[in-house]
């Protein structure tokens, strides 16, 4: 019983103490930094293989920097490869299963692939860790909501386009 008020002082120093301990993210390598840069300058340039390129060479020289796996997803979605993406999603939610931004990218990438049921299941996780205000949730649940539709592969759209050849 005498113990019970430093008891639960010191619990919650404890509790302080390791909330204090996570949550920013550390800096980029300064080589790493700039390849990123180049790699989002490809992306914004409609050149999503050049950004893959210099986002990987990124995450070799930086393998512990969590955001490059987030623009790798981003890139391999603009490629229309939402497999490979949700992959790399994956990577950085087993390193922090509470990352919002790769549970709405997976989500997202799924909507792209067709799995509407499993982006819901994203959608519920998201609203029971980060809340229903939360901007990923309100993006995936957007996106949820427009009703993308799976892309239909034809023969059409696989043969490439003609070559006009004017005089």
């Amino acid at each position: 019983m005498r113990y019970a008020p430093i008891a639960a002082a010191l619990s919650l120093l404890i509790a302080v103490n390791a909330s204090v301990g996570q949550g920013a993210e550390p800096e980029a390598d300064p080589r790493a930094a700039v390849l990123i840069a180049e790699g989002r300058a490809a992306l914004e340039a409609g050149e999503p293989q050049e950004a893959v390129d210099a986002f990987e060479a990124a995450f070799a020289v930086d393998p512990a920097y969590t955001p490059i796996l987030l623009d790798l997803a981003y890139a391999a979605r603009r490629q229309e490869l939402q497999g490979k993406a949700i992959r790399y999603y994956r990577e950085v939610q087993a390193r922090d299963p509470r990352n919002f931004a790769a549970i709405a990218g997976e989500g997202e990438a799924l909507i792209e692939k067709g799995a509407i049921e499993k982006a819901r299941s994203n959608l519920a996780r998201l609203e029971s860790h980060c809340g229903a205000n939360c901007p990923e949730t309100l993006a995936l649940a957007e996106r949820l909501e427009t009703g993308a539709q799976p892309r239909m592969v034809t023969a059409e759209s696989l043969l490439p386009d003609p070559i006009i050849i004017q005089n």
